[in-house]
């Protein structure tokens, strides 16, 4: 039987065509061609970090039971209605842990060495003219990650190699790891160099990382946030760059994104990256085979791989 899906955002190439390739009918969301779609579909697919699904799209979709999306985070999905609806919610857990924690990684380097300033001095020409200016060692410096799930743990065992003194904050201390446990954001952020955050986005964790934070980052810090952007209050990080209150920041994840204001592109001790934590051909083929397994297991009615906690 052709089942009908419907994708709540843009999403992989890979994904799509597997989903071609097993006959799924997809529509798209923004402009469904089929007049009598929405009676139809019963899958909604997208990606974690775009796609939005409250419960007026859900009272549209009688037939929709699952919720398939291709990242790992959820947070634009409204799970109260989803439950209330008997709509399952999956994901892609695991699948791109290795190349955020690298990333975080690059990002560290990136700011603190100035790689992207020192890119642009060559091509400039200003090595002729002079010196490129001191900057910051990463080697030993003292990191605090702000969640200890796989990402977390991943950074932590990327810098481990770099002989930096690990610490971190969490909901709740690990029994499985080492590191020093802090209960708050602020007291971690006075006790580092680097402030990589590493969890998940949502109203629990929004602006988490505020003013007070920042204030106990100080002047030598660097904030790095691979998680997203609702961790970070903008203007208070905004201000915190203008005024010098911290170092500088590595940004892959933002507020509005893909929309970065001119602001934020012009300060100088900031690395900005596009929301590609997890954009590697690896990891995009491995969410989309593990979002494909949901897919399937579903319509076969056997027990889905990777629902979202919330669901199991």
């Amino acid at each position: 039987m052709t089942q009908h899906l419907m994708q709540v955002s843009q999403i992989p190439a890979f994904l799509m065509q597997a989903m071609q390739q097993e006959d799924y009918i997809v529509h798209d969301h923004t402009h469904i061609v089929d007049p009598l779609a929405l009676g139809k579909v019963t899958a909604l697919v997208g990606t974690g970090s775009e796609s939005k699904v409250d419960k007026a799209l859900l009272s549209m979709l009688p037939q929709v039971k699952l919720i398939a999306l291709c990242g790992v985070g959820y947070d634009g999905i409204d799970l109260d209605a989803a439950r209330e609806r008997g709509v399952v919610v999956t994901h892609t857990p695991g699948t791109m842990t290795a190349d955020v924690a690298d990333l975080a990684l690059g990002l560290m380097l990136s700011v603190s060495r100035r790689i992207p300033q020192a890119d642009r001095f060559v091509r400039n020409g200003d090595w002729v003219v002079g010196s490129f200016g001191m900057t910051r060692r990463l080697s030993g410096s003292r990191l605090g990650i702000l969640g200890m799930g796989r990402i977390g743990r991943a950074i932590a065992q990327r810098a481990a190699a770099f002989d930096m003194q690990i610490s971190y904050c969490s909901r709740s201390p690990k029994t499985d790891v080492s590191y020093r446990f802090h209960e708050s954001v602020e007291a971690l952020a006075s006790e580092v160099d680097f402030l990589v955050v590493a969890t998940p986005g949502g109203p629990a964790t929004q602006n988490l990382v505020n003013e007070a934070v920042l204030q106990n980052l100080g002047p030598k810090g660097y904030l790095v946030n691979i998680a997203r952007g609702s961790v970070v209050n903008p203007e208070a990080l905004l201000q915190a760059l203008k005024n010098k209150t911290i170092a500088g920041a590595g940004l892959d994840v933002f507020w509005d994104e893909p929309r970065v204001s001119a602001e934020w592109r012009s300060l100088h001790q900031v690395v900005l990256t596009p929301h590609i934590g997890s954009h590697t051909e690896e990891t995009r083929r491995a969410m989309s085979d593990l979002t494909m397994a949901n897919l399937r297991a579903f319509y076969a009615q056997q027990p889905l791989p990777t629902p979202v906690p919330e669901c199991q």
